[in-house]
């Protein structure tokens, strides 16, 4: 019996109502006119291309983000999640997530979702403080981001729901009560992430003009202190960094690609993507405006704007970098190609940075807190 190599599919669509002060992503005002559909139309032509070159696969995962996903017509996302399953082989316990933020026009098309064949959805409710929201730029309040959960929970089998935390002036036992309100809403996967001030946004300009000043890493690392307590009091396993999920079927399966290593096709704007193509792995990027996506598949139909080999170095250094996010960590004779010096690792498992464990590398509850520097000694 051949067994099919696993397979992710990430869809990008860029639209967006309202650009938010944090987000450094590729995104784009919502458009009217034709080209929203006829970017469905290249991504499905996309995805059509690149399965030409991956060969049979099993698909474990479409995954919709953006960009304001929800923005699109269902439709789309019925032909597109179609597509993806006529090209691969569908696991019996195939995952399709979308991404929507809680406004009630978008709550309005869950129905429409699900019957594309939408089956987990991932909600950007950020916050369930109205002084939050708005200091997030957000274009809903903390009733309508309930409503929204609600809705949600009736529509589609599986909900995770996205927070942002860290916020200049955010005390641990508000961080504490608001993460029990949003365990109320009755989701079974969390994603609690600390603010950070990207290069390039409209927190970035309004840090570095004194507009206000994101909080000191101590208290960062209280409230990320305080995610872990109350979330795993409430029964949820922080099975990576930032996502906590109640038993393992409510892991996020698309994102468990990413951190496991496994191959992904990238489609939409930007879209970047990970394919091992004649025993290389290869690393995807789309190209990032909607017109030259557009342009680029109808020429040659691939909406690639680079494909490049990875050297076995770097995707071992990949493979630390995404792996090590995870509790499971990675097998170390899967980076072996890094040499990594035993006394090097010994000396992070004396720090308490390392878990003692001799078949891979995992990072102890300590090492999470400073994963960057413990990733970088370990892919240097």
């Amino acid at each position: 019996m051949t067994v099919l190599r696993p397979l992710g599919v990430y869809v990008h669509w860029p639209y967006c109502a309202r650009i938010c002060p944090y987000c450094d992503f590729n995104v784009f005002r919502v458009r009217r006119g034709e080209e929203p559909a006829a970017l469905a139309r290249a991504i499905v032509a996309d995805l059509e291309a690149q399965a030409a070159l991956t060969g049979p696969r099993e698909l474990t995962s479409v995954f919709f983000g953006g960009g304001t996903p929800s923005l699109m017509d269902p439709a789309w996302a019925a032909e597109i999640v179609a597509t993806a399953r006529r090209l691969w082989t569908p696991a019996s316990d195939l995952e399709v997530t979308l991404e929507a933020n809680p406004t009630d026009a978008e709550a309005a098309a869950f129905s429409g979702f699900a019957a594309a064949g939408v089956n987990r959805l991932s909600l950007g409710l950020q916050s369930l403080d109205d002084n939050a929201l708005s200091f997030l730029g957000r274009n809903h309040d903390a009733a309508t981001a309930i409503r929204a959960a609600e809705k949600a929970r009736a529509a589609f089998p599986r909900l995770s729901l996205d927070l942002i935390y860290a916020r200049p002036g955010q005390t641990a036992q508000a961080w504490a009560e608001e993460l029990k309100a949003a365990v109320a809403l009755g989701a079974e996967h969390l994603s609690p992430y600390q603010l950070t001030i990207e290069e390039g946004t409209a927190f970035d300009r309004a840090v570095r003009r004194g507009r206000f000043a994101p909080p000191d890493p101590d208290t960062g690392a209280a409230l990320f202190d305080t995610t872990q307590e109350v979330l795993e009091a409430a029964g949820f396993e922080a099975y990576e960094v930032s996502n906590h999920a109640r038993g393992e079927a409510a892991r996020s399966r698309h994102n468990l690609v990413y951190w496991r290593g496994h191959d992904y096709v990238g489609a939409g704007p930007g879209a970047h993507g990970r394919l091992t193509l004649g025993g290389l792995r290869q690393a995807t990027v789309a190209a990032a405006r909607p017109a030259a996506y557009i342009a680029r598949v109808e020429e040659s139909g691939l909406g690639f704007e680079t494909r490049e080999p990875l050297s076995p170095r770097e995707a071992a250094e990949e493979r630390v970098l995404s792996g090590m996010r995870i509790a499971e960590g990675v097998a170390r004779d899967e980076v072996a190609v890094l040499q990594i010096p035993s006394e090097r690792i010994a000396g992070l498992i004396a720090l308490g940075l390392l878990v003692d464990d001799p078949a891979r590398l995992r990072a102890t509850p300590a090492g999470r807190l400073v994963l960057d520097r413990l990733t970088a000694e370990l892919a240097i």
